[in-house]
C-alpha cells in the first residue's frame, strides 16, 4: 500500500507538468481550432531559457527561493514572447486557409524549434543548475516521503492553474477569450479585437509551456533541445483524454497521464512509459472522442 501512494505522489508530480503543458494545447484549440504542434518544442525553450538564467543566477547568488522565481519569470517571459512571435508570423497569415495548411505548419514549426535549437544551444544534454536543495519535507509510514522539488511543483503548479482559472473568468481579456471560442464573428461584432486575443492567448498557454520546462528541469535535471517531442505529445493526448478546448479537462487529463505513467513504471516496465499515451489516445478516440469533459457539436463543411 505504501508503494502504490509513493507512486501516486510521483505520478500527481508528473501530471502537474503535464496539465502545464496541455492547457496551451487546449487554450489555442479553444479559440482557434487549431492543434499547435510546437507546443512541446516552447515547452524545451522554457527549459532550456531556465538553464542559461539558472546558471547566470548561480554565479550571482545562491540559488534559493528567489532565484527559482527569477528563473521562472524570465522563462515564462521569453516563452510567451516566442508564443506571441510564432502566431503572428506563421498562424496569422493562415487563418482564413483550410485548417490542413495551418496543421502542416504548426509541424513545420516544431521541425524549425527542434533544431534550430540544436544549432542555437547545441545538441549535447545539458545538467539543469541546482537552484534548490532537494531534500525530504514530509515523511510517513513505511518509506513514503515527498521531497522538495516536489512540493514545489505542487505549489506552483496549483498557483499558475487557479492564476489561470481567475484569468478566464474573472478578467475582461478572460471573458473576451471565452467569446472568440465560441464565435469569431459574434466576437468581432460586439467589438473584441479578435487578433489581440488569439495573441494572448498563444502568449499565455507559452509562459505556461515556460514553467512546465522549469520544473522539469528541477525535477529531471538533464535538458536538451529534442527533449519537447514525447512530453508534447503526451500533454497533447492528456488534453484530449481530458477534452481538447476544456479547460479543466486538460489539468484532469494531465493528472491521469502522469498517474498512469507512473503506475506502468512501477508496477510493470518502463519500455512501455511512451507507449501507453498512444494507447490512451486510440481508447479515447474509440470510446468517448470529445473527451471526458469535452461535448460533441455539429460542424458545418
Amino acid at each position: 500500500m505504501s508503494e502504490f501512494i509513493q507512486q501516486t505522489i510521483n505520478g500527481l508530480a508528473w501530471g502537474s507538468i503535464y496539465a502545464l503543458i496541455a492547457l496551451g494545447y487546449t487554450m489555442v484549440y479553444g479559440v482557434l481550432r487549431l492543434i499547435n504542434f510546437a507546443h512541446g518544442d516552447v515547452y524545451m525553450i522554457g527549459a532550456m531559457v531556465g538553464y542559461y538564467a539558472g546558471q547566470i543566477l548561480i554565479q550571482k547568488m545562491q540559488g534559493g527561493a528567489l532565484g527559482l522565481t527569477l528563473v521562472l519569470i524570465i522563462a515564462m517571459v521569453v516563452c510567451a514572447l516566442l508564443g506571441f512571435v510564432i502566431e503572428r508570423i506563421a498562424y496569422k497569415p493562415l487563418r482564413h486557409a483550410p485548417r490542413i495548411n495551418a496543421l502542416i505548419t504548426a509541424i513545420g514549426v516544431s521541425i524549425f524549434l527542434e533544431y534550430g535549437g540544436q544549432l542555437l544551444f547545441g545538441a549535447d544534454p545539458k545538467f539543469f543548475p541546482s537552484l534548490i536543495q532537494d531534500r525530504v519535507v514530509v515523511r510517513f509510514g513505511q518509506g513514503i516521503v515527498i521531497n522538495q522539488i516536489q512540493c514545489l511543483i505542487f505549489t506552483i503548479a496549483i498557483v499558475l492553474m487557479v492564476s489561470l482559472r481567475f484569468i478566464v473568468m474573472k478578467t475582461k481579456l478572460g471573458k473576451a477569450m471565452r467569446a472568440v471560442s465560441f464565435s469569431h464573428t459574434a466576437s468581432q461584432l460586439v467589438g473584441i479585437p479578435l487578433d489581440h486575443i488569439i495573441s494572448f492567448t498563444f502568449m499565455l498557454g507559452s509562459a505556461l509551456a515556460g514553467a512546465a520546462g522549469v520544473l522539469v528541469g528541477l525535477s529531471n535535471p538533464k535538458v536538451e533541445p529534442l527533449m519537447g517531442i514525447m512530453p508534447g505529445l503526451k500533454a497533447f493526448v492528456a488534453a484530449v483524454l481530458g477534452g481538447i478546448g476544456n479547460i479543466p479537462g486538460a489539468l484532469v487529463g494531465g493528472l491521469l497521464m502522469g498517474l498512469s505513467e507512473t503506475y506502468v513504471v512501477g508496477y510493470f516496465s518502463s519500455t512501455y512509459r511512451d507507449a501507453l499515451a498512444f494507447v490512451l489516445l486510440i481508447f479515447i478516440l474509440l470510446v468517448k472522442p470529445s473527451g471526458l469533459f469535452g461535448k460533441s457539436f455539429a460542424e458545418k463543411v
